[in-house]
């Protein structure tokens, strides 16, 4: 539905309007309306915020309300310049967005009073986006991630523009670099994406490089990355409204065309403000215009002079009515219903988003009669899984997977029998499953992955992210962020879930194959341990059961970061499909088959979590019984490393009564651990002596070598386990003696793996006996 345009005389004054709400909500707590002059007690002891941005982004708020007005065309707006929010909450007013999430921010005086003094204030607003922000799926507090957020979000939602406005400074960053190229990953089954980059010239104290850039550079550039670039320059213009509506105007009936349009938008920094400060330093279209021109009002008469000149100019008596209204005529700019920026259904996408069709798992469990007989790999039982799903997603097409060129690698191929990868850029040789509708998106480029992946959830769909363990790191700043947005978005009453942000992180390690220490990293999971307890989660499945059981729980979830970690490569499978479902279920548990206690109490429990570190741990109870059967050992297998937290601590964590059936009070516990010993104390914190507990895990040490090698250089082989584990024993000196010589028996075939260059059959061709 469309409608009649707005005369450009009150577009003008609307925008007017948000940039003097703007500047108010910056510095004002009193007097909103400049009823009486100006005195310190009305501006904030602390005036925060970041005007810079806030004339540039009331421009393009005002220029798509323009626009949806008269094409009825459905848009989303992500804000890269997120510390632009002043300008964002004076469009969300002025639009009757925020009164009817919260009625304390009615459309009049009482209303525009409170708006004006929340923001940066205690209790309040923060001073950039947040999910307490009505229309907002981004931040933009990091920069750096709001073109990949955008094309997240238009994916599988042909009737979506989202318009997505570029900071200078943040087109600086290696990801914004890496998301001009986004367009080849996009097809038929797609929204649409405008960017809007936004020079005004300086970041906090520099100028940028795009603005120094002049017009031909930019356009080289930009079409060298696929795009059609169209200037909009209104630094000098006397209609600057009708300029930018007029470039938005002609971008929007481009954007089927084969190179999609663009706008560059040049502006002067904090347009509006005063030109000098008191102290005669320019301020407007200046760097010091970026975040409060006018740092001293409080205690400065003549700084005070100059704010309240600079308000008045926006002459607030002639844009609202005498109760604080907005002037009839500006509730005539804004779209209406669904159709405003700050309401449309994509930025609240919990309430789009459906449970996924999953498959029956049976189909891709592995049969195991006797644990440790029979191999096989976890990813690729999953990748079957996920194949599955993705045809049982084909025709909603609400699922995708994200992978940094690595699905294969993870030996995950099965899923591209199910769909190909997305692309739609020209092909200069040979290539195997590509196809501009595919729903797996390659890309060497972690923060690519991980910004499409999080505006795909946040618009209600769902997703996965495969990742070698060791370079999922790259992206920890956005799991920041991200994590912090799941949490604020949770105390936000009016947000609907949205489904969980999944990682299927593998080739670690402790799996040699062509990779050395610079392929060994398992940070990620001590990463996952500073997060909210409501948030985070982290299972390392031991086998291909457990995985599928594992993925299919994550992937039924919501408003959660899990982060899987499991093997590729062919290994023994400990547990049949019950099983590995009450194991999962449980998070841990005792392996009985496994240990020598039985029903007594253990003289050693043997714990572990993690692929390879099981494994070991397995044999290591192995090796006690072969060489000492009198030792009572216990294993304790972990799948869901959260529940060996306190239940205070996090809502996994088991009870003491349930802890202490795992781990008898007063017994030794010596734990193989796939990542850095240190994640397994912090998880333990605030346990019951939980001194007892002996963690060998990855010690940062490394290279390209055998498997057995990498373990003995980090004190986590077989030998090792057990050997620490008798010691620790109250079996005294016979138990000591047998640990010698089982770390005897570990030099000697440490030997023969450097003699050959391989590891020896004892531990190749091992296998658990009962």
């Amino acid at each position: 539905m469309t409608t009649a345009a707005v005369p450009v005389r009150t577009s003008c004054r609307y925008r007017r309007a948000g940039d003097y709400l703007s500047a108010a909500m910056i510095h004002l707590r009193d007097n909103t309306l400049l009823t009486e002059p100006l005195r310190p007690e009305h501006v904030k002891p602390r005036p925060l915020g970041h005007w810079g941005t806030c004339p540039g982004l009331n421009l393009v708020y005002n220029g798509l309300n323009t626009l949806i007005r008269l094409t009825g065309q459905r848009t989303l707006l992500v804000t890269g310049p997120g510390h632009g929010a002043p300008a964002i909450h004076a469009n969300l007013w002025l639009e009757g967005t925020h009164a009817e999430y919260d009625p304390a921010l009615s459309r009049d005086g009482k209303g525009l009073a409170e708006l004006v003094r929340r923001f940066s204030w205690p209790g309040g607003f923060p001073s950039h986006l947040s999910p307490g922000v009505p229309g907002v799926i981004h931040e933009g507090g990091e920069l750096g991630y709001a073109l990949a957020t955008a094309f997240g979000a238009v994916l599988d939602d042909p009737g979506l523009l989202v318009a997505c406005v570029v900071g200078d400074g943040e087109a600086e960053t290696g990801p914004t670099a890496a998301s001009w190229h986004s367009p080849r990953f996009t097809g038929p089954h797609d929204g649409a994406v405008l960017p809007i980059l936004h020079l005004n010239g300086y970041k906090i104290s520099s100028p940028t490089i795009f603005a120094s850039m002049s017009d031909e550079e930019l356009e080289h550039y930009f079409r060298g990355c696929g795009w059609s670039p169209r200037f909009a320059d209104i630094r000098r213009s006397p209609d600057p409204d009708t300029l930018f509506g007029q470039a938005l105007a002609a971008a929007h009936r481009d954007l089927g065309a084969d190179r999609p349009p663009m706008l560059i938008l040049r502006s002067d920094k904090g347009e509006g403000a005063p030109v000098r400060d008191t102290g005669g330093r320019p301020l407007a279209g200046t760097f010091r215009a970026h975040q409060v021109p006018l740092k001293h009002v409080t205690d400065d008469a003549g700084e005070l002079a100059l704010l309240e000149d600079w308000l008045r100019s926006y002459h607030p008596e002639e844009l609202f009515a005498g109760d604080g209204s907005p002037a009839p005529d500006l509730l005539d700019v804004p779209p209406e219903g669904d159709l405003r920026l700050g309401k449309v259904p994509q930025a609240n996408g919990g309430r789009l988003r459906t449970a996924l069709p999953l498959p029956r798992l049976d189909a891709h469990t592995v049969r195991v009669e006797t644990p440790g007989t029979v191999d096989a790999s976890a990813t690729e039982a999953v990748g079957g899984w996920l194949a599955d799903l993705v045809r049982a997603t084909e025709e909603r097409r609400d699922f995708r997977i994200v992978c940094p060129d690595e699905l294969e690698s993870n030996k995950l191929g099965a899923v591209l029998d199910a769909t190909p990868r997305a692309f739609s850029g020209d092909v200069p040789g040979y290539a195997e499953h590509l196809g501009s509708g595919g729903r797996v998106m390659e890309v060497l480029s972690e923060h690519l992955c991980q910004g499409w992946l999080q505006g795909y959830l946040l618009t209600g769909r769902h997703g996965l992210f495969p990742c070698y363990e060791a370079f999922v790191s790259i992206v920890d700043g956005m799991v920041n962020q991200y994590a912090k947005f799941l949490k604020m978005a949770r105390e936000t009453p009016w947000r609907a879930p949205v489904a969980s942000l999944n990682y299927l992180l593998t080739s670690d390690g402790w799996e040699q194959e062509h990779n050395g220490y610079s392929h060994q990293g398992p940070g990620f999971i001590n990463t996952m341990l500073t997060k909210r307890s409501t948030v985070a989660r982290v299972y390392l499945p031991p086998d291909a059961n457990t995985a599928l059981e594992t993925i299919r729980r994550c992937l039924d979830s919501t408003d959660l970061i899990n982060v899987v970690v499991t093997g590729k490569q062919p290994a023994p499978q400990w547990l049949g499909p019950a099983e590995a479902a009450a194991h999962c279920r449980a998070g841990a548990g005792i392996w009985d088959w496994a240990g020598t206690a039985g029903d007594e109490d253990p003289d050693v429990v043997l714990a572990c979590a993690g692929t390879t570190p099981t494994l070991e741990t397995v044999a290591a109870a192995w090796l006690i019984r072969r060489t000492l059967p009198e030792v009572r050992v216990r294993v304790v297998n972990v799948v869901d490393l959260l529940t060996l937290c306190p239940p205070e601590r996090h809502p996994h964590g088991m009870t003491g009564d349930a802890f202490h059936r795992l781990f008898p009070r007063d017994v030794p516990v010596v734990f193989g651990f796939h990542g850095y010993p240190s994640a397994v104390h912090e998880v333990l914190h605030g346990r019951e002596h939980a001194d007892r507990f002996h963690v060998h895990g990855y010690l940062e040490e490394g290279t390209t070598t055998t498997p057995f090698d990498l373990l003995a250089s980090n004190r986590m082989t077989r030998h090792d386990l057990a050997a620490d584990a008798l010691t620790r024993s109250s079996l005294g000196d016979r138990a000591e003696d047998v640990a010698q010589e089982l770390l005897r028996e570990r030099d000697e075939l440490l030997a023969l793996s450097y003699r050959d260059g391989r590891d020896p059959e004892a531990i190749t061709g091992w296998r658990w006996t009962p």
